[in-house]
């Protein structure tokens, strides 16, 4: 399973794709069981290059039954600024953001992996 994210050309927030647009809340992102769908809203997402800043696709795993990014740092990406439990988008709980938080794995996302590949 794997969900597409960015950040935002004009503020810096992390985003996700959904159904053709970003959307600032993992929650509200669109999740791809196949390899397909995924590469193409990927192709659709790097179409935007004044919208959002290197979009790539990130691993998910199920946690509790619920999908959470794979890499720590997505989940750190996917909650917003971690000073403060009552700051950025952990401030809105709900069941994802507990399953992100619970969430023990560690594994980088081979689309960034890719990427970072890519650069050198």
């Amino acid at each position: 399973m794997a969900a597409v994210t960015a950040s935002d050309l004009r503020d810096g927030e992390v985003v996700f794709w959904a159904e053709g647009r970003w959307v600032k809340r993992f929650a509200d992102a669109e999740l791809f069981n196949a390899v397909e769908p995924g590469q193409a809203a990927l192709d659709l997402a790097r179409a935007q290059p004044t919208i959002v800043v290197e979009p790539y696709l990130i691993n998910l795993d199920l946690e509790g039954g619920v999908p959470v990014p794979t890499s720590y740092r997505e989940r750190v990406r996917a909650l917003g600024p971690t000073i403060h439990p009552e700051m950025g988008k952990q401030a809105e709980g709900g069941l994802v953001v507990q399953a992100l938080r619970a969430h023990a794995g560690g594994a980088r996302s081979s689309g960034r992996l890719g990427l970072i590949r890519l650069k050198r």
